[in-house]
Parts: structure tokens; C-alpha cells; sequence
């Protein structure tokens, strides 16, 4: 197996080049988009309302809620590996990640609806059924994430069919935001409120999710092979597989990132709902704010893949967190005006269009130069990474409302905060988010693999030969 060899310096300006790759068709493009759009029929659901559906409708303190997403988020970094390494162990006649979300969606959405069944016993018992049934609902979503990510890798090694593909699941994942943040609290609140209005929406999502998840399996091809011919017949051993990714610095890098986006994510939707609460006076604002941001980020959306193939990755990022930086300076202008709060969420979405279309296409450009670096090719590994920073970043930015919230003196269902607790609701709306925005725009300046990717592809090929 080749260690250690020398990349050849292309030239740091000038179009970006590509490899060139299968033309994926449109019915597979979308066909991969739905499967985001499954995710997030009960994923956005649980990271935008969980907590306020734990806090305000069941009563439990917002500290305990935040530690308990702290410690199933800690769980998850393990079962992540875990699950990258029995993808990379699957055979099957329908690949090494696909399979999976052909077992696994019914699960997920089952568990999904026993999260919202609380019952109405002692503090303490709710307490163990939260935690219990929040483990289950991540376990079995890690099972599905895992693969769903690694497909991507799998469809093809063309960087920009990578990018439009990576589009297409963030374009429809927004629009299964869109839908859940404007119809969850009204449907709930349609089927009588309580712990029985929000069950009866999440088996409505579930159902929907689980179709989508098949539609996404049926759709869907798997195409990649491993350069290493002994590799496509042999399983590498976790340990030699573990040690691949600590040596490779743009997998890191790449997972850090998407640990931060999602922090930001799960700050960004599961603090709006108390922002337009206590901050703008009005709950339905929820739906107005939350639909601002998702719309735009769809209509920058359009012109990702054209211009990360004309700049690369990395630079449109960069640009997308300076854009988001400024939404952030338009909210300060006033914290309680609803112009400005929604001016700022819209310049903040035209920022994140390049972030959500490239961090997982990012990603996957990470298993080449792994596989370039140290003669393995580990996607199901690689793919865990993204997994543990969606779960671990979702899991700490919930647990960060918690505790801010908990440190500021909130109380749940309480028609009035103090000062200290509305300070609270702004720091996890605006403070945090542009603090990482910030770190975020730092980071990216070392990620340079762009411009280093089609000489890979070109020694990959040439040691297939």
C-alpha cells in the first residue's frame, strides 16, 4: 500500500478543476435528495421543538434536558465509528450503504413517535423515559445517517457530480425544514395540544419518512470501487481503519466543520421558538423567521454547484460565512424589531447556501486523498466523522439552550422572564451562533484540498490500472 506520497502543486488560481465522472440523471439526483428529506420530516422536528416540547409541554428543567442531549450525543460519537466500520464490512446485492435504509426506516420513525409518548408518571421516571427513548431515536438514526451520507461517496468520484448531488440533498432536507417548522406546532395543536397532539404529528412524519427513505433506496445506484483490488474482496481491520483517519488532516478538518454547522444549526432552530416567544411576542413568528431563512438558503441553493466548481469549496464557504457574519451585524442593530431580526435571517440564508451545499461533498473529497495517502479506502469510516458532527454539533447546541437558558433563570411556561433570562434567549439566538460563525471562518483557511483532488484522482486511476 502506497504511504506518504507527494502531491504535485497545481496552480492557485484559475478555474478549479474537476474530475471527470458518470453523468448522473435527474430521477437518481432527486432520488438521493429524498432521503435528507426523510431525515428531516423527524429530525428538524425533534432538534427544533424537542427541547420546548420537553421544557414547556412536559415540564422537565431545561439544565436536565440539556445534559441528557450532552451524554446521548457522547454515546453517538461511539456508535458512529462503529456503524462507518459494519458499512464498510456490508455485502450485499444492493451495496454497502443502501441496504440500510431499507432496513432501518420503519425503526426510525417508530422510535420517533415512542419519543413523544412521556408518560405522565413522576419527574424522575420521565426523566429515564426521555433518556432512554432520545438514546433509541439516535441509534437507530445513526444507522441511517451513517450510509445515507456514505451513498454520496459511492454514486461517483466527480467532484461536481458530488457538489449537485450534495445540492440536491440539501435543497430537499430544507424543504422538509420549511414544512415541519410551519406545520408541527399548528398540527399539534389541530389535534388537541398536549403530549397526544404532538404524538399524533410524529406519526404523520414518521409515515412520510419512512416512504421517502424507500423512494430514496429504489432511486439510487452504487457505482464507487475500491483502487486496492484485495480491498473489494477483504474487510480492513477496524484498528487499520481507525488509523487511517488520524492520518488524514482534510477528514479533520472537514469533520470539524460540520460538528460547528450543526452546533450552529441546533442553536439557530431550537432557540427561535423561544426569541419569538419572549423577544418578539408572538410564537407564530416562529414559522415567519425560520421560513425566511430556509427560503433563501434554497434560492442560493440554484447557484452553488456552478460557482464551488468555478472557485472551489473552500473559497465559496468562506465567502458564505462572511455573508452570514453581516446578517448577524443587521440584528444587532435592534435585537426586538421584527424587520430587522428578519433582514438579517435573510442574509444570513443567502450566506448559508454554499456551507449547506458543500460540507458533506467536502467530506467525501476526504475518502481520495485517504485512500491516496494510505492505500485504503474506508467510506463507511470517513462518512462516520460527518455523522458524529451532525449528532455531537445537534446534541451540544441543544445542550447549550439548556444551560444558557438554566444559567440565565428561565422558566418554562412563565408569562414573564427577568432581564437576565431574556439576555439568555439572545445569546443563543445571535452571540453564540456568530462566535462560531467566526471560528468557522477561520478554520477553512487551512482546508486546501481543492486544487489537489484531480492530481488524486489521476494517481488512483493510474494505480487501478
Amino acid at each position: 500500500m502506497a504511504e506518504n506520497l507527494k502531491i504535485e502543486k497545481l496552480p492557485s488560481s484559475g478555474e478549479t478543476p474537476t474530475v471527470p465522472g458518470e453523468n448522473i440523471g435527474l430521477i437518481e439526483k432527486i432520488g438521493y435528495g429524498t432521503g435528507d428529506l426523510a431525515s428531516n420530516f423527524i429530525w428538524t422536528a425533534m432538534t427544533t421543538f424537542i427541547v420546548y416540547y420537553y421544557t414547556d409541554v412536559i415540564g422537565i428543567a431545561a439544565g436536565i434536558i440539556g445534559s441528557i442531549m450532552l451524554f446521548s450525543r457522547i454515546f453517538d460519537g461511539v456508535t458512529d465509528v462503529l456503524m462507518g466500520y459494519i458499512i464498510d464490512k456490508t455485502k450485499s446485492k444492493h451495496g454497502k450503504a443502501r441496504p440500510w435504509l431499507l432496513w432501518l426506516s420503519i425503526p426510525f420513525a417508530v422510535s420517533a413517535v415512542l419519543l413523544f409518548m412521556v408518560p405522565n408518571v413522576s419527574t424522575f421516571w420521565q426523566v429515564i423515559y426521555i433518556t432512554i427513548t432520545y438514546n433509541v431515536v439516535s441509534l437507530v438514526y445513526t444507522g441511517l445517517n451513517v450510509p445515507y451520507g456514505t451513498m454520496n461517496s459511492l454514486i461517483t468520484q466527480d467532484q461536481y457530480q458530488r457538489s449537485v448531488l450534495n445540492v440536491f440533498r440539501m435543497s430537499l432536507a430544507l424543504v422538509g425544514t420549511l414544512i415541519v417548522s410551519n406545520l408541527t406546532l399548528p398540527l399539534a395543536n389541530f389535534f388537541g395540544g398536549q403530549r397526544f397532539g404532538w404524538v399524533l404529528t410524529f406519526l404523520i412524519f414518521g409515515l412520510i419518512g419512512s416512504s421517502l427513505f424507500y423512494l430514496c433506496f429504489r432511486t439510487t445506484k452504487e457505482r464507487v470501487r475500491p483502487a486496492n483490488k484485495e480491498q473489494q474482496v477483504k474487510t480492513v481491520p477496524l484498528k487499520e481503519s481507525l488509523k487511517t483517519l488520524g492520518k488524514n488532516k482534510y477528514w479533520a478538518l472537514a469533520t470539524v466543520f460540520i460538528l460547528l454547522t450543526y452546533i450552529f444549526n441546533a442553536l439557530n432552530s431550537g432557540s427561535v421558538i423561544y426569541y419569538a416567544e419572549y423577544i418578539l411576542d408572538n410564537t407564530l413568528l416562529v414559522g415567519l423567521v425560520t421560513t425566511a431563512y430556509t427560503v433563501f438558503i434554497l434560492v442560493g441553493m440554484v447557484i452553488v454547484a456552478p460557482i464551488t466548481k468555478r472557485f472551489g469549496k473552500r473559497n465559496a464557504i468562506i465567502v458564505g460565512e462572511l455573508i452570514t457574519i453581516l446578517g448577524y451585524l443587521v440584528m444587532l442593530i435592534d435585537v426586538t424589531s421584527l424587520t430587522f431580526i428578519v433582514a438579517g435571517t435573510i442574509i444570513r440564508g443567502i450566506g448559508k447556501a454554499p456551507i449547506n451545499g458543500s460540507m458533506f461533498a467536502l467530506l467525501g473529497d476526504t475518502i481520495e486523498y485517504g485512500e491516496w495517502k494510505t492505500g485504503i479506502r474506508n467510506e463507511g469510516m470517513v462518512y462516520s466523522g460527518g455523522s458524529m458532527g451532525i449528532k455531537v454539533g445537534s446534541g451540544l447546541g441543544a445542550a447549550i439552550i439548556g444551560w444558557v437558558l438554566a444559567f440565565g433563570g428561565y422558566v418554562g411556561n412563565s408569562a414573564v422572564q427577568t432581564d437576565a433570562a431574556l439576555l439568555s434567549i439572545q445569546t443563543i439566538f445571535i452571540y453564540i451562533p456568530m462566535g462560531i460563525t467566526i471560528l468557522i471562518l477561520f478554520m477553512m483557511f487551512f482546508y486546501d484540498l481543492d486544487k489537489k483532488y484531480p492530481q488524486i484522482i489521476s494517481d488512483l486511476k493510474t494505480r487501478n490500472a
